[in-house]
């Protein structure tokens, strides 16, 4: 069986709008190395472009391209109760819980995040890493 690439939270992805040439370039080789996100991060991603006044089309250009990169996958009912045992059992905010339930109903074993705690394991099989971490 195929390894599932890993999932990358918005965070990382947003950094390729940014002036941080050395964090747009690890989120640009993250994507070419192959990402599974899901479409809460592509609605977090027009929110954040929204407020760097980004007009629509380029929106929406990013937002094609990122997809057309990644294994993109929907926010399913699945994903919601993953999420909610693990905003409870972990105590994070929903919208962290909801990018670990979609990692976890993904079957990533990694996930990329700069805000979640690098190193940090959720169950037995999701282990979160800090692309930019030294």
């Amino acid at each position: 069986m195929a390894a599932v690439a890993p999932f990358v939270d918005t965070n990382v992805l947003v950094y390729l709008l940014s002036a941080d040439a050395a964090k747009a370039d690890r989120a640009e080789a993250l994507l070419a190395e192959g990402a599974t996100i899901g479409v809460q991060v592509l609605n977090e991603i027009v929110a954040v472009a929204r407020k760097l006044a980004m007009p629509w089309h380029e929106i929406d250009e990013f937002l094609g391209l990122v997809s057309s990169r990644c294994r993109v996958l929907d926010l399913t009912h699945s994903v919601h109760r993953r999420a909610l045992d693990v905003a409870r059992r972990h105590r994070l905010s929903w919208y962290d819980a909801l990018i670990i339930g979609a990692a976890l109903d993904a079957g990533c074993t990694l996930l990329y995040s700069e805000d979640l705690h690098d190193g940090a394991k959720t169950g037995p099989t999701l282990t979160i890493r800090n692309p930019f971490a030294s």
